[in-house]
C-alpha cells in the first residue's frame, strides 16, 4: 500500500510540474467563485485556503524538479 501511495504522490507531482500555473489559477477562479456565493462571508478563510493549495502545488512541481 504504501507503494502506491507513493507512485500516486509521483504522478501528483509530475501533473504539478506540468500544469501547476493552470492549476493554480482553476483554484484562484474556485475560491473566488465560493467568495462569491457566500457573499464576501468568508473571504478570509477562502483566501487562506487558495494560498495553501497554491503553495502545496507549487512545492509538489518543485519536488519534481530535484
Amino acid at each position: 500500500m504504501f507503494g502506491a501511495l507513493k507512485n500516486l504522490k509521483g504522478k501528483a507531482a509530475e501533473i504539478a510540474e506540468q500544469h501547476g500555473d493552470k492549476i493554480a489559477d482553476g483554484v484562484e477562479k474556485v475560491g473566488d467563485f465560493v467568495d462569491s456565493k457566500t457573499g464576501g462571508k468568508h473571504s478570509d478563510k477562502i483566501d487562506s485556503a487558495v494560498d495553501k493549495t497554491q503553495d502545496m502545488v507549487e512545492k509538489l512541481g518543485d519536488d519534481k524538479k530535484k
